[in-house]
């Protein structure tokens, strides 16, 4: 069992090396997502999964970020995962993850309108939310849909891991910029320049309190 997770590791760290071409030289991107709701939590955590990252909110980061942040806000939680392939062969993946995420943000404010929400990106779902939140280089790429501006005030919290635009120093639009945290584990090479070491990519086990503690001070 170890050894066949060990090979499921390594072919998923290297597959997200061409997450950086995909959010360099994206191509034509087309396609509505769907949107869910389901009750109405004080807080709610969205999270754009990695590439072919298994678990419900993402193992790697939405999973345990859902069960920290659970444990450090006295405040009902819930959580939904961006319905997109997370498919770095699917062009259009990264729009239909802005579709969704925007759909749902758009439904669940309406549905709900105390709830505020913490919006999660790992990997390419980093580039998920850059996209959704109109970072700069994703603005003029077809098929982005951007959250609309009078939303933003219910974004508590943006949490970026293993972020693909950190190469190229691109940061969220600055009406997120206070309420953001970009997190780059030592040795990821999908985030940090010159990095070599593929398995950092899955290494953010220690990011998770630090990320939890940071959203609930936004809160």
């Amino acid at each position: 069992m170890v050894g066949r997770q060990r090979r499921i590791d390594i072919r998923y760290a290297a597959a997200l090396f061409a997450t950086v071409l995909l959010a360099l030289g994206i191509g034509s991107w087309s396609g509505i997502g769907q949107s869910r709701a389901d009750g109405c939590a004080a807080v709610e955590l969205v999270v754009a999964r990695g590439t072919h990252e298994p678990g419900n909110l993402g193992a790697v980061v939405g999973d345990p970020l859902y069960a920290a942040l659970s444990g450090v806000i006295p405040l009902s939680v819930g959580a939904y995962a961006v319905r997109y392939p997370a498919d770095l062969l699917d062009p259009g993946s990264v729009s239909r993850g802005t579709n969704d995420l925007v759909d749902h943000l758009l439904d669940r404010s309406t549905r709900c309108p105390a709830q505020r929400f913490v919006v999660v990106g790992y990997s390419q779902g980093a580039v998920v939310v850059h996209g959704a939140l109109g970072t700069g280089v994703m603005v003029a790429m077809p098929g982005i849909r951007q959250l609309p501006p009078v939303l933003a005030p219910r974004i508590a919290a943006v949490l970026l891991f293993g972020d693909p635009l950190r190469l190229n120093a691109w940061s969220v639009a600055d009406m997120y910029a206070g309420r953001t945290r970009n997190y780059c584990a030592p040795g990821d090479p999908i985030c940090q320049l010159g990095a070599t070491n593929p398995d950092a990519h899955v290494g953010y086990r220690d990011t998770i309190a630090a990320a939890a503690d940071f959203a609930a001070l936004m809160l």
